[in-house]
């Protein structure tokens, strides 16, 4: 079997592409999906709460599993947990295709965010391992802008499939594109394995902990406005204050706190991370209601009015991944940061009568916005570790992401189960549809000002450190 560095000279650009191609795939499934769920909801009479944990369930058992699989991947190998993703995440698209009922789908859809977790944390460190730090920015920005392509297509051949060939079309067509990255995989990765901990072992109690504080919690956040969900939201609290006590205290912690509590600029960039994407992943469920629900547009329109902000994204990102190679990071990353929630603002003001055009306007900033910060900041997250940390490093970021998504849709949950309530949208509860839309985007604005506070200070702790 190859060494990394053997691997490193011979397979550069084949790792970069097989990595990336993976990359494409989640952020696909996402926003395609998003386009589908008014048809979804119509087909199998699902209500507003249920229609959330279509997409909710994904993100929640990704940012469940992608913390201790990143340990997996340091100790047992990167690329056997990639593969394995790739393989889970292409069966559960055939389950989703032919689920017969609500709760199916959802199952399926639990499995799909297993499988994604593997991916997401291997990709990015297998990436960061193969290039030289001279490198890394654009390898970077090249991945990124997978994810953004994905984020583009996805509305444009969601919209379409939905519209002419039905919802499950784009499931089927996952199955494909993961059939041939298998193949891929078995012929460019076959005598490679990454492993940088292989003596330590796995933290099992620190998974579990980890894992049932963020169902708890986000069982709490569907359920906010009875006893129930009041008490799973307490628990959860409680489950991270006993995650971060026992993590403290073991000797192979599944994520070590340490690396928060002594590296400043890598917590205030993870908290950037988090905050941001909390307000951008609820920009495409909550618009794609608005314009069909509240507009009228059909899901072929619909994609291509919300394909405008992934366009700005694909275009902005691979620059300032090269920029974060030049240039200072924290300033681009906080540019970023800005944009975004000037978009999440002029979101927070939508009406019946909004005029297109405001719309397009309003996507066009997030996409600068989202494309100005990613690679930077990941760049800065990636920088202030050891090369030993890079699978942690990577897994956190992924799971901040992914966590930022959960918690986006959890505050989406509340929002619905206070305005809305277990009912199946239609005519008579539009008004509290558009409420409840210009809430989320309001306190997502909010949330993203205090990201804004975060990078200021951790651009100045930068400049001291590079002082």
């Amino acid at each position: 079997m190859d060494t990394f560095d053997e691997a490193n000279k011979r397979n550069k650009i084949s790792l970069l592409l097989i990595a990336t191609l993976a990359s494409f795939l989640t952020p696909f499934i996402g926003t395609s999906l998003n386009i589908a769920l008014p048809t979804i909801a119509n087909e199998l009479s699902v209500n507003a709460i249920l229609l959330s944990w279509i997409t909710t369930s994904f993100f929640l058992t990704s940012a469940m599993f992608a913390v201790p699989l990143g340990r997996i991947a340091d100790i047992y190998g990167m690329k056997k947990v990639f593969t394995w993703g790739i393989v889970i995440l292409t069966i559960a698209c055939f389950l989703s295709a032919i689920a017969p009922t609500i709760e199916l789908l959802i199952i399926s859809r639990v499995i799909q965010g297993i499988g994604s977790a593997m991916i997401f944390v291997t990709g990015l460190a297998i990436i960061i391992s193969v290039f030289p730090s001279s490198e890394r920015g654009k390898a970077i920005g090249i991945n990124v802008t997978a994810v953004y392509l994905g984020l583009v297509t996805g509305p444009v051949l969601g919209g379409f499939l939905t519209q002419y060939f039905g919802w499950r079309s784009i499931f089927y067509l996952i199955l494909i594109l993961g059939l041939m990255l298998i193949s891929l995989v078995i012929w460019k990765m076959r005598k490679i394995e990454w492993r940088e901990t292989k003596e330590e072992k796995i933290d099992y109690i620190g998974s579990l902990l980890y894992m049932l504080m963020l169902a708890l919690i986000l069982i709490g956040f569907s359920n906010i406005t009875g006893t129930f969900g009041k008490l799973m939201v307490i628990l959860g609290i409680l489950g991270v204050i006993s995650f971060v006590i026992w993590e403290l205290s073991v000797e192979n912690p599944v994520l070590d706190i340490k690396i928060f509590s002594k590296n400043r600029i890598f917590v205030l960039s993870n908290f950037a991370i988090i905050v941001s994407y909390m307000g951008i992943f609820s920009v495409g469920f909550l618009l794609s209601l608005y314009l069909q629900f509240i507009k009228g547009y059909n899901p072929n329109i619909t994609g291509l009015i919300l394909v405008v902000q992934t366009i700005f994204m694909v275009l902005i990102s691979p620059m300032a991944g090269r920029f974060s190679d030049k240039f200072d990071s924290g300033k681009l990353a906080l540019a970023g940061i800005g944009l975004i929630t000037i978009g999440l603002l002029l979101f927070a003001f939508l009406t019946s009568e909004t005029s297109m055009y405001v719309i397009i306007v309003g996507l066009a900033i997030l996409g600068i916005g989202i494309g100005i910060f990613s690679a930077p900041n990941t760049h800065l997250i990636m920088s202030s570790v050891e090369k030993k940390y890079f699978g942690l490093a990577s897994a956190s970021a992924s799971t901040m992401r992914l966590l930022g998504q959960t918690f986006g849709m959890g505050l989406t949950l509340i929002i619905f189960e206070v305005y809305l309530g277990k009912v199946q949208f239609n005519p008579q509860n539009y008004q509290q549809l558009l409420t409840s839309t210009r809430m989320a985007f309001l306190i997502s604005a909010i949330l993203c000002v205090t990201a804004i506070f975060a990078s200021i200070t951790r651009n100045k702790l930068n400049l001291k450190t590079t002082e």
